[in-house]
């Protein structure tokens, strides 16, 4: 199961197909942390809301953008473009990955496996922590 046409249509509704396409999330200016106070040109909150509620949608077959896609929607109401520059590499990586996503097949194993990821007072505003998380039931595979 992938969101291939999905994201499709989203690139080329927000003009974003000839980005370029990376296979990490890591940020592109490394210690960069992201406030609500940022300096800098306003981006049209429409427009913003509009691409989170795009990733927030793609989270169902995307696990792994769970964690970036919820760090950027702190910054929906009042926008700049250093989030726009992390929502944007958001998008190309999955750009990148585009034909990934998740295969469910039939299985009579049935182990419990946790992944976590988490960002303690991170926020540069109020101190509070980021945290995501994940659980398989079963074989996993992911294509």
């Amino acid at each position: 199961m992938n969101q291939e046409k999905f994201v499709r249509e989203v690139l080329k509704k927000f003009k974003m197909k000839n980005y370029v396409k990376v296979n990490t999330l890591v940020e592109c200016e490394c210690g960069v942390k992201m406030s609500t106070n940022d300096e800098g040109e306003n981006i049209d909150s429409t427009t913003f809301k509009s691409l989170v509620r795009s990733l927030r949608y793609l989270i169902c077959t995307s696990l792994d953008i769970l964690f970036r896609v919820r760090h950027v929607s702190r910054f929906m109401e009042t926008p700049t473009m250093t989030h726009f520059k992390a929502l944007k590499r958001i998008f190309w990586y999955i750009k990148g990955n585009v034909d990934f996503g998740l295969f469910y097949g039939y299985s009579n194993s049935f182990h419990l496996v946790g992944y976590s990821d988490s960002n303690w007072a991170g926020d540069m505003d109020d101190r509070k922590s980021t945290m995501s998380f994940v659980f398989y039931m079963g074989d996993k595979t992911l294509t």
